[in-house]
């Protein structure tokens, strides 16, 4: 059932500490001009954590047992020994992250208490698991990240370009639209080497539903979802897999959460948005894509914030959701698991370590539309979140 060795998830996990103590000194991998502004993205995440009250601890020794998606991988597994740490002693998360494919079919089967996904359950999927709810905990950025020796210069990437390059018609690095858009680079004349993700991953479905949402052929020949029929290139399983390929093949060019790029040192691109503006994956620039997703949420909280309108939105980016039944049959592991997404919703300290390890935090007004679903999940007919008066 693992699809990645325990070795390589404490590679990532140590990857992540380490970039925790970079980012704590104010290094967080953007240009200049798009620097994330720690103040207000903190402010942001204030307006999150409001004075809601904190959910009550449970009773006894509680495990709860998770899979899926590699996006969050890097901020579950932080929040989840956080959680039973300093939280709720008595609860014990375990978390296998094998991508959103497997989450949503281990969540389907009734074989873990939660899943996650970064790409959202469609109709036919939900039909096949009634009462499922989908509860957003962050926001990430998914970026083009290449491995280029010789090139200093962080790339431009335009939406036509990366469609092209992933549909293989732009093979070389020194194309003449690559070097048009990147001016005073010296780009080689090299193959590239493209590289997605093999596994059902919800990384792969924000990836693909941006290319589907700026370009007619690829949404007629290729389309979105967590998993399709690639036109070119090589795969790797999970982020960490995509990651680790790139890493190790010269002219590679691949696509992962902003966190496995920076914390293996790889650089990612500028993408132009909506705006016509080329923009770099940050704190600020995914919360500005989600601005304009909170006015128009729909109830169940699956959407779309790809190719968002703004000057600074970052055009890559998604939700992460859990996926949870809304009819509990456990009272503790009910409890237990409704207390810990109250608390990574709304506690100052979740809130801090979501912004350390790069991911955006869920805006206030879809913060208030999750409370509302959580508290729709019961227990024997009672509300499953027990909240201190």
């Amino acid at each position: 059932m693992k699809h990645i060795t325990d070795g390589l998830k404490l590679a990532v996990l140590v990857g992540t500490l380490v970039l925790v103590a970079a980012c704590g000194s104010g290094g967080d991998g953007t240009t200049a001009a798009n620097t994330t502004p720690r103040a207000a993205v903190t402010q942001a995440a204030a307006g999150a954590a409001t004075s809601a009250p904190l959910a009550e601890k449970v009773a006894s020794r509680v495990d709860l047992n998770g899979a899926g998606a590699t996006f969050p991988f890097p901020l579950y597994s932080k929040w989840f020994d956080e959680y039973g740490k300093s939280v709720d002693p008595n609860v014990k998360i375990n978390y296998q992250s094998i991508g959103s494919g497997g989450g949503i079919k281990q969540i389907t089967e009734r074989t873990v208490d939660f899943g996650a996904t970064d790409g959202f359950m469609n109709e036919e999927q939900l039909a096949a698991a009634p009462g499922i709810l989908h509860i957003p905990m962050a926001l990430g950025a998914v970026v083009p990240t290449y491995n280029l020796p010789g090139v200093t210069a962080e790339l431009k990437f335009t939406p036509e370009v990366l469609v092209d390059i992933y549909l293989g018609k732009i093979k070389k690095w020194n194309d003449v639209r690559l070097k048009d858009i990147n001016p005073g680079v010296s780009l080689p004349d090299a193959d590239i080497t493209v590289v997605y993700r093999s596994d059902g991953s919800g990384t792969t479905y924000i990836w693909t539903d941006y290319l589907s949402s700026v370009s007619p052929e690829w949404k007629q020949k290729v389309g979105t979802g967590t998993s399709v029929s690639w036109p070119t290139g090589i795969g790797g399983k999970g982020n960490e897999g995509v990651t680790g390929v790139v890493k190790q093949t010269p002219g590679a060019l691949g696509y992962v959460e902003l966190i496995y790029a920076e914390q293996n040192k790889l650089p990612h691109g500028a993408v132009r948005n909506k705006a016509g503006q080329f923009v770099k994956a940050s704190l600020d620039t995914v919360t500005a894509a989600a601005a304009g997703a909170a006015k128009n949420a729909p109830d169940d909280l699956r959407m779309s914030i790809v190719n968002a309108d703004g000057e600074k939105a970052y055009p890559v980016a998604g939700f992460t959701w859990l996926l949870v039944y809304d009819k509990q049959s456990d009272p503790l592991k009910a409890q237990a698991l409704t207390g810990f997404m109250w608390w990574a919703l709304h506690d100052k300290q979740a809130l801090s370590i979501q912004r350390d390890l790069l991911y955006a935090p869920v805006p206030p007004e879809i913060v208030a539309q999750a409370e509302k679903l959580i508290k729709r999940i019961t227990v024997n007919g009672q509300p499953a979140l027990k909240l201190k008066q």
